[in-house]
């Protein structure tokens, strides 16, 4: 095993992953919104809580987004709208920023850790 424990990055990362998959849907969902028979699309969050890891934001987002990973779907009717959309992508950069905020501070933690370990 190397120094710096590489599985602390891997929650961060997923995090970031499917946030990025999540930007994607709802792109699509603004390019595609008068596309005959194109069916929403959105990421769900659970599959990446279900592993195991659990805070009251993830918790939050369980309650929000549906059962798997990118779910398609009509969402309350046929229409898409630019503004649900927006507002959708508005809701995904804070997540954004938590993700971003928490990798940082796991790698300030690495960083303390390599340095104690280094002094003592």
């Amino acid at each position: 095993m190397g120094l710096v424990p590489m599985h602390l990055l891997n929650e961060p990362q997923k995090m970031l992953n499917m946030i990025s998959q999540r930007q994607e849907c709802l792109s699509d969902n603004i390019a595609n919104m008068h596309t005959k028979g194109y069916k929403r699309k959105d990421v769900d969050f659970s599959q990446y809580l279900n592993s195991g890891i659990s805070s009251r934001i993830e918790a939050n987002l369980v309650e929000k987004y549906g059962p798997s990973p990118i779910a398609s779907g009509t969402y309350g009717g046929q229409n898409i709208t630019t503004e649900e959309e927006l507002a959708k992508m508005q809701e995904n950069y804070m997540l954004y920023n938590v993700a971003v905020r928490r990798l940082s501070s796991t790698i300030t933690e690495i960083k303390t850790a390599l340095n104690v370990s280094a002094n003592g």
